[in-house]
């Protein structure tokens, strides 16, 4: 029998203030772990005892320390050595991240979400040895902001259309297009830029993969205010830009295969992480029932119900978490994506009701270009901004066709311009 009350259960008193870069109640390394692991597990905790009695991070600003965390390679401990890692599983990143959030370190993906979680991992794995040792740590400190080049006015869910064009001169290149909903390409010295650099093939086999300087004359970054009052997003014009040829990252002709790279690990990085017992959107959900004095039983039901969902949704990136090995994540991590858009719409919808008349009282709307992204700093601008989630990172739709074509195995879609040459695509 459910209570009238809006009394919470023991399992919910404690969680309404917790944020998802808090100290969880239970770490995934409870789980059975065998020997190998607990000696992985062993040298990584060692490696942080060593870091934070050498350096606290209270005694220096953000970036001095987390130039210390790359120097110990605890910045994505599955890269190699010497670029912020240790060659170790990327499952233990998440004991690292653990235990610099007990130490109150600083949060590198909040400082760079596009440079920690997409563009390091598409460096490391198509970058040379110049690019590695140029890009990684001043990114990881935050130093340096990345943004993503990708999407275009005809080009959304379907990249691969894209029409942006590079043309080779010499030692060089030259660009000339639009891309749009490019995340704090206001604060951002480096862009990951996907080209057409050949138009007589196929959409798939036409593009090529940059780093372009975004500080650059031939660039111009325009914001597009969201529903927030904020331009998080902008749009960005490439008039007689440039890059260097060193700069590529990947061959000539294969930048599909590196985007595939940013955008697999994009899908971990937005959907894919595992945050403390009851923290994130739904510790808002407790929070707004426990002082909602219209709460009853069935508001109590529906918090439960969601409670749940939550839980199974980072039980299930725990999941992947262990069974993740080094290189560009599979398919599987358009699940974390697609269920953490529909989850945190679904849960800020319910806060927001639960809110009532407070639920609409939200700022002055005035623009305004943020230093960081993703901002759910109060319901009533979390409910705004989740309604992005579904769209960003791929849209729900895409992540429904990759999970019924590469992981159920169902039948494609009709695919008519696949092997057709790009400039033979009738375009609007």
């Amino acid at each position: 029998m459910i209570s009238s009350s809006n009394e919470l259960p023991s399992s919910l008193t404690n969680c309404a203030n917790l944020t998802s870069w808090s100290s969880p109640e239970q770490s995934i390394y409870d789980l059975e772990m065998s020997a190998t692991s607990i000696d992985a597990e062993a040298q990584v905790n060692a490696a942080c005892d060593a870091l934070l009695e050498s350096h606290d991070p209270a005694s220096m600003s953000s970036t001095e320390f987390l130039g210390h965390q790359f120097d110990a390679g605890l910045a994505w401990i599955h890269f190699p050595e010497g670029h912020g890692g240790l060659d170790m599983a990327p499952r233990l990143q998440t004991l690292v991240n653990t235990r610099m959030s007990k130490a109150g370190a600083p949060s590198p993906y909040m400082r760079n979400p596009i440079g920690y979680g997409m563009g390091a991992p598409t460096v490391v794995t198509h970058g040379s040895k110049e690019q590695k040792d140029r890009y990684l740590r001043p990114l990881f400190t935050g130093e340096e902001v990345w943004c993503q080049l990708f999407s275009e006015p005809g080009a959304g869910s379907d990249v691969a259309g894209l029409a942006t064009k590079a043309e080779r001169d010499g030692d060089e290149w030259v660009f000339n297009g639009q891309k749009v909903w490019t995340t704090l390409a206001h604060l951002a010295k480096w862009g990951m830029l996907v080209a057409r650099s050949d138009a007589d093939q196929p959409k798939h086999k036409g593009l090529t993969y940059f780093v372009v300087d975004m500080e650059q004359p031939g660039v111009e970054v325009r914001p597009l205010r969201q529903m927030t009052g904020e331009a998080e997003f902008n749009e960005v014009y490439f008039t007689d830009a440039t890059t260097p040829d060193a700069e590529r990252l990947g061959d000539e002709g294969d930048g599909w295969r590196v985007a595939l790279t940013t955008l697999m690990n994009e899908r971990v990085s937005i959907g894919g992480t595992v945050p403390p017992k009851g923290s994130g959107t739904i510790s808002m959900a407790v929070d707004a029932f426990s002082k909602s004095p219209a709460a009853g039983p069935v508001e109590r039901d529906e918090l439960m119900k969601l409670w749940v969902r939550a839980e199974v949704h980072r039980l299930t990136n725990i999941r992947a978490s262990q069974n993740r090995k080094s290189g560009t994540p599979g398919p599987e991590g358009s699940v974390g994506k697609l269920e953490s858009a529909l989850l945190n719409q679904t849960v800020l919808s319910f806060t927001a009701n639960l809110l009532g008349p407070e639920g609409m009282l939200y700022g002055s709307y005035d623009l305004g270009q943020p230093s960081s992204a993703m901002d759910f700093s109060t319901p009533q601008k979390a409910f705004l901004r989740s309604r992005a989630n579904s769209i960003e990172g791929g849209t729900t739709e895409v992540m429904k066709n990759i999970l019924g074509e590469r992981v159920l195995g169902l039948p494609g879609d009709i695919r008519t311009d696949k092997a057709v040459n790009w400039s033979d695509v009738p375009r609007n």
